[in-house]
């Protein structure tokens, strides 16, 4: 029976700063602190009547049972008949899973342990190659966390574009590289192409045993095996841990890499804080759960069809780009967990930038043009730089008053060009500081957001089919077994001629 959605589809549509004026304590209602993370839902349309009709949709949709089975290990991704437990890989999950995790764990930093110690001869350059969640997550893990380090000359490759692969190959000593194949299945097109151009630059450049400074992380050791790496030299994880998921596994490895031991289960602990705070709290004071509240109601309510995330700190540059993998692939669904018509909006396109950038490039639209779109602030209270105060002030103050002016805004009837209409939503999310604590508890927080959204939409957040029918179309085009509509036919006639 499908979940009744009428109370919240009839909810009212206050102005915001209404809401404030009828609720003094609307603030303290609507800021939660978890984890080193401040979170501010006051300048979003929800009121407690909005969070009562969630919390009843929640009940409906049995989102406290779903919840522990997560977190049991049970299986939850219904349509591949499997658990999702990269929770289990920060300490929070099935026992069983988490001790295979804490193994898996165990013999990462062995051989993070050997390579420091040059076991693998002398190592400067770590070049990974993953597409997905196979290289968003490093990427963003070692771009915010490792611009200060010595550790190593690290670069995450996911396009198949050779230029990608030819800038590493300008910056690094073949002798002195070491390629990280990051690949679930061990069979992924982009990652194996990109991987055997990286032995064969190797090889020309004279390194006497390319497959030896080859580590493999994937959930498929025996693929890995038969390619050629050592068995010594390969870092399994669960196959029941998504791709999108997956930073918290082996896939972590060049983070931890570049990073060091410490910071890598710094970001587990973290994430685990979040884990807890999300399974222990009660949803109208639970970070994941408010947020994925704000995000149903802007797209059942009031039907916007994107959100935006501004990160106001150039180290989370790469944040909303991590983001649109997590959200889009984990709830662009069409279908319910049974295989019904959804019947109803998924998942918002998710799309951002970075800080002032963005304020001159996309924010004309956010407060004036005719789209309704909920936008979300991170920044960090702790500088990253070491120049003047002025720099970092100015960073913040820019994005503290473009929430407010979205909210507020200006009513010009002399000059409607110069008018901005305001009762435009936000959210901000404040970090203490930038370290690996805090980022593992942020990425948490959006992993578990996505969850309860999916629960209360009746949608399965761990498959992801829809990245397949493209991709296979392309492998038997290479093949020359596939017809096309005449346009592709032409596109593809015009690049590579009658062959």
């Amino acid at each position: 029976m499908a979940a009744d959605w009428t109370p919240i589809e009839n909810l009212p549509s206050p102005r915001l700063e209404s809401l404030f004026a009828d609720d003094p304590d609307r603030l303290t209602k609507l800021s939660l602190d978890v984890a080193g993370l401040h979170f501010d839902w006051s300048k979003t349309h929800l009121t407690a009547e909005a969070i009562a009709a969630f919390e009843a949709l929640a009940k409906a949709q049995d989102l406290a049972g779903k919840r522990e089975a997560l977190f049991a290990g049970e299986i939850v991704n219904v349509t591949e008949g499997r658990a999702a437990t990269h929770t289990a890989e920060r300490g929070e999950g099935k026992a069983e899973d988490v001790s295979l995790a804490r193994t898996f764990h165990a013999r990462m930093r062995a051989l993070i342990d050997a390579i420091e110690a040059e076991a693998l001869g002398p190592i400067r350059h770590v070049l990974h190659v993953g597409i997905g969640g196979s290289a968003l997550g490093p990427d963003l893990l070692v771009d915010a966390l490792g611009r200060e380090s010595g550790r190593y000359d690290t670069a995450i490759v996911s396009n198949v574009d050779g230029v990608a692969l030819e800038e590493a190959f300008g910056r690094f000593d073949p002798a002195a590289t070491l390629l990280v194949v990051a690949s679930k299945t061990f069979t992924t097109t982009e990652t194996m192409l990109n991987a055997e151009s990286v032995l064969e630059w190797m090889q020309e450049a004279g390194v006497e045993d390319p497959y030896g400074r080859v580590i493999a992380l994937t959930a498929s050791p025996d693929k890995a095996i038969e390619w050629g790496v050592d068995e010594t030299r390969v870092l399994p994880f669960m196959e029941s841990v998504g791709g999108r998921y997956s930073l918290w596994s082996s896939i972590g490895f060049p983070a931890a890499l570049a990073l060091g031991w410490d910071c890598f289960e710094e970001l587990l602990d973290g994430a685990a804080e979040m884990d807890r705070h999300f399974r222990l709290a009660s949803l109208s004071e639970n970070a994941p759960a408010l947020a994925a509240f704000a995000d149903l109601y802007y797209t059942q309510v009031r039907h916007a069809e994107t959100r935006a995330t501004f990160a106001y700190d150039e180290r989370l540059r790469l944040l909303p780009s991590y983001l649109q993998q997590l959200e889009m692939e984990s709830n662009g669904k069409g279908v319910t967990v049974d295989g019904r018509p959804l019947g109803r909006p998924s998942a918002a396109i998710t799309w951002g930038g970075v800080g002032t950038d963005a304020q001159h490039a996309v924010f004309q639209l956010l407060h004036q043009g005719t789209h309704l779109v909920p936008v979300e602030f991170v920044a960090v209270i702790e500088a990253g730089d070491t120049l003047a105060e002025d720099h970092h002030r100015a960073l913040l103050l820019n994005a503290f008053a473009q929430g407010a002016a979205l909210m507020k805004g200006r009513a010009n009837e002399q000059d409607p060009a110069r008018s901005y209409s305001g009762d435009r939503p936000s959210s901000t999310i404040l970090l203490d500081v930038l370290d690996a604590r805090t980022l593992g508890a942020l990425i948490a927080f959006y992993e578990q957001r996505v969850f309860v959204n999916a629960t209360l939409l009746g949608i399965n957040p761990f498959d992801q089919f829809g990245v397949e029918l493209g991709k296979e179309m392309a492998k038997a085009a290479g093949e020359g077994g596939q017809h096309f509509d005449p346009s592709t036919e032409d596109l593809i006639k015009r690049a590579f001629g009658d062959n």
